[in-house]
């Protein structure tokens, strides 16, 4: 009877050590693959952007791989550091232009942060393809203000249906996004909607003094700007 009595202990102990082994594998697992789907959700791209937005970087890590300084005549020194372009003031524009040949021409957007360290005009000038076209935004131009899309039918942003006006800041980071579809160019400066210009029955062009800018280039007015997480992706 003792014996029966000690068989049953050990088999009952061993059944609930398997039963207690088999939760805490299940337990185990349900937490791992919890985690894995957070991690998968808030997984991030080197540029800073979540993989599955498609994001892709347009600087590199260091140097201007890729890009060279575009050549006005009067440039300032142009740096990028961790990411962070930095144009010094030229004599009148400073810039640089995309050597590789994959950027988009339709539906796309890029978004980008800058900040004007010191100057008064222009610390976004962002030439881009619009199709077979070319426009460039121009970010406070014309004294510091003025926000618009040179040129339209001949019209540069002081002159078409795109200017407005804003006070911005010298050491205030600012977000902008461009997107180019079918339809229309429209653009945001920190998540607000500024402008909207539809494409049909419309030229675009740009200005002769930063037509080395293109396809892609980024330039300033007589003033020091830092440029970040300048990315872009393709859209449907």
């Amino acid at each position: 009877m003792q014996r029966f009595i000690l068989a049953f202990s050990v088999k009952a102990l061993t059944l609930g050590c398997l039963s207690l082994g088999a939760y805490s594998f299940a337990f185990s697992q349900d937490t791992s693959s919890a985690q894995d789907t957070v991690t998968k959700k808030a997984g991030a791209s080197k540029d800073g952007a979540s993989a599955e937005e498609g994001w892709k970087a347009l600087l590199p890590a260091q140097g201007l791989e890729g890009w060279e300084i575009t050549n006005f005549g009067g440039e300032g020194e142009v740096t990028n550091e961790g990411g962070t372009l930095m144009l010094d003031r030229g004599d009148p524009l400073t810039g640089i232009t995309r050597l590789n040949k994959d950027f988009p021409q339709e539906n796309y957007e890029m978004q980008w942060s800058a900040r004007r360290v010191d100057g008064s005009d222009f610390f976004a000038g962002v030439t881009f393809p619009v199709g077979k076209e070319f426009c460039s935004f121009i970010c406070g131009g014309w004294g510091g203000g003025l926000v618009g899309i040179s040129s339209i039918n001949g019209n540069d942003a002081s002159e078409n249906e795109t200017a407005s006006y804003r006070d911005f800041k010298n050491g205030k980071w600012y977000h902008f996004k461009i997107r180019v579809d079918a339809a229309h160019i429209t653009v945001w400066l920190d998540d607000e909607q500024i402008l909207q210009v539809a494409r049909e029955n419309r030229r675009f062009s740009v200005r002769a003094e930063v037509m080395r800018s293109r396809p892609l280039g980024y330039c300033v007015f007589q003033s020091r700007v830092l440029v970040k997480d300048w990315q872009y992706r393709t859209i449907q």
